[in-house]
């Protein structure tokens, strides 16, 4: 009986240890049996209508996993503006990926009311839109409940910010249980969507006292950066991430970086440091390889934080909390 104690024991003990909810991939097989191709049409129609919809919905689900969970708490509008979604890193955030939010879980209340949470939705979403802009598909673990919070002081200092060195990505990722190789194929996302000019403008023209623009980055994309990008220029103009399939999901942003073509700081430096390099090198020439450590990584960072079973709840509308 001793050994099978103690394997009880490590099997109770392994499941309180993972510090995350039990998530699973057919939580709402009786409650909901057809949430995820609502969601889908849901999301499809969006993204008939604009192309925004792909990276917006991408880097909402992002920017909310990383402060307080995969718990849809960025979702929430604050009459005070004191939200999340109101802090200075989110108010880049495109409209379009909380629409398309706000769309599915209107499609999916109609079939089943008061089932799925806004969490879980966002998560599906976020799937969706890779597959539509041709990347790989993966399962989504489901079961997570929307959080009760919504601060804009919590959003400070956690995420990652376009300057970071590749320590500062490895410090802010691993809080989040993500690996250095997670990182790398998640900023992998910025094979689509878009920056302004003012998050990477030092690159441009005030680099160093030795150069004003940043030695590498290649020269001729330099220069076309400087022509969309000129000093002073309108604070809205937006520069994509991958110059050559920017409406791609692809390995292409890696290929880009081996060029020096990468637009932000914190994306050349996946290159330039050679702790780095030879993952990027990999997941430039071999899109196999991209794709399984992006599907691996997404799914490590939907069980972050997550809310489950009695924790949270499940709003009705997911820009305000039910209360």
């Amino acid at each position: 009986m001793g050994l099978w104690r103690g394997i009880v024991l490590l099997l109770a003990f392994t499941i309180i240890g993972r510090g995350e909810g039990q998530l699973v991939e057919n939580f709402y097989r009786s409650s909901c049996p057809n949430v995820e191709s609502i969601v889908q049409q849901a999301v499809s129609t969006k993204f008939s209508q604009t192309f925004t919809t792909i990276p917006a919905t991408l880097r909402l689900f992002f920017h909310d996993c990383f402060v307080q969970g995969c718990d849809a708490s960025i979702m929430i509008a604050s009459p005070n503006n004191d939200a999340e979604k109101d802090a200075p890193d989110n108010t880049s955030l495109a409209g379009d990926g909380f629409d398309t939010v706000v769309k599915a879980k209107q499609a999916v209340e109609q079939a089943c009311p008061g089932k799925v949470s806004c969490a879980d939705i966002l998560a599906i979403a976020a799937r969706d839109v890779v597959v539509l802009a041709g990347g790989p598909s993966f399962n989504v673990e489901l079961g997570r409940r929307d959080g009760l919070i919504s601060q804009a002081s919590l959003v400070t200092g956690n995420l990652p910010e376009p300057t970071f060195n590749l320590n500062q990505l490895n410090t802010i990722f691993a809080k989040n249980n993500l690996s250095q190789n997670d990182m790398i194929a998640l900023s992998g996302a910025h094979t689509v969507g878009f920056s302004h000019c003012s998050r990477f403008s030092d690159r441009l023209y005030s680099f160093s006292s030795s150069s004003s623009v940043d030695p590498s980055l290649n020269s001729t994309y330099a220069q076309q950066l400087e022509a969309a990008c000129p000093q002073n220029v309108d604070p809205s103009i937006a520069v994509d991430l991958d110059p050559v399939t920017p409406r791609t999901f692809d390995n292409v942003y890696y290929q880009n970086l081996v060029a020096g073509k990468g637009l932000l700081t914190s994306d050349q430096v996946l290159y330039t440091d050679p702790t780095s390099q030879p993952t990027i090198v990999d997941f430039a020439n071999n899109p196999g390889d991209f794709n399984g450590a992006f599907t691996a990584a997404m799914r490590k960072l939907g069980r972050v934080g997550v809310k489950t079973g009695k924790d949270g709840e499940i709003r009705t509308d997911c820009t305000a909390f039910n209360s």
